[in-house]
């Protein structure tokens, strides 16, 4: 695996400054069923780090004390913590917002056949990777029989109710790019992505979110073994738009990884630029009850061109 840090400490990218808190992402591992071309966070079923229930428990110890609405729980695949169902249970009863990253072939894993039903149940908005509407793209990316399991997943999702529009369970579709380039305008793909959905296998979703490959982890090292990484480059710091600074994610969220040391976003947490500019492990969410981070700095290196070129990218998709 090459490192990409080195490659992207030299930076242009403006100074940009923290807004008020609103969500907490939380990395339950990087453990995961699958092993995904364009990951960034290198997941893997080889994978072992696992967030434990102390770690759990200091999380909603923060989150009592927090104007945070909002809890957004990934990995790896964050349902093969055992201790998901408890950090969900708990963000319910305290009236949360709760977003599951759900890869969803882990519905179909079978200590987990009873997963749709338990989020369902707590109201758990899913947001579900599924990068093309066309069974060999999203197989060439993620695995064989990846785009089987899920189409499988979200008809089970929809018959939970996810996806209806009239409805209180949403289900998002997170769409990247095969290779080195941008996403295509996220309101025009998310028609193309509900039409050939219902037409061909009667599934219905609310969103489409679409992302930008970050040249970090898995994908970034894939761009160095090709030759292409200084071009991606290149093509991120073209299409850089300043409009997206104000929408970017690290500005009113935080990323805790599975030992509960925090950072900027999730790509700053997979590069070990921690909060602050510390060294990689420096600040534990335990060290930041009462603290007020609203104006401070966001760490910021050349990868961060790729939240803002061309509409922008965010874990919530488009900026614009």
């Amino acid at each position: 695996m090459h490192a990409t840090l080195p490659l992207l400490e030299v930076t242009s990218f403006p100074r940009l400054r923290r807004g008020p808190l609103e969500t907490l992402q939380v990395n339950l591992g990087y453990r995961c069923n699958q092993s995904c071309l364009h990951c960034h966070v290198n997941a893997s079923p080889r994978r072992r780090e696992v967030m434990d229930r102390k770690t759990v428990d200091r999380v909603l110890q923060f989150l009592d004390v927090s104007p945070i609405h909002t809890l957004d729980i990934t990995g790896g695949a964050p349902e093969l913590n055992p201790h998901f169902r408890y950090l969900v249970e708990q963000a319910h009863s305290r009236g949360l917002r709760i977003i599951d990253r759900c890869n969803l072939t882990i519905l179909e894993e079978p200590e987990h056949s009873d997963l749709a039903d338990f989020l369902a149940g707590h109201g758990v908005e899913i947001v579900a990777s599924l990068p093309c509407y066309l069974e060999e793209n999203v197989n060439a990316q993620r695995g064989h029989g990846v785009f089987e399991a899920s189409i499988r997943g979200l008809q089970r999702l929809n018959r939970l109710g996810y996806g209806d529009p009239d409805g209180t369970l949403v289900v998002s579709l997170v769409y990247n790019p095969q290779g080195p380039t941008l996403p295509p305008p996220q309101c025009r793909l998310e028609q193309d992505y509900k039409r050939e959905l219902q037409a061909r296998y009667q599934v219905r979703f609310n969103r489409l979110l679409t992302l930008a490959n970050m040249p970090i982890g898995r994908f970034g090292s894939t761009l160095i073994s090709r030759g292409q990484f200084a071009e991606y480059m290149a093509l991120l710091r073209a299409a850089y738009s300043a409009a997206n600074l104000g929408s970017v994610m690290c500005r009113t969220l935080i990323s805790i990884d599975w030992q509960g040391y925090v950072y900027d976003c999730d790509f700053n947490q997979m590069l070990g630029l921690a909060l602050r500019g510390g060294a990689s492990r420096g600040t534990h969410i335990t060290d930041l009850t009462g603290v007020d981070l609203s104006g401070q700095d966001v760490v910021v290196r050349d990868h961060c061109y790729g939240c803002t070129a061309g509409q922008g990218s965010s874990c919530q998709g488009a900026l614009r």
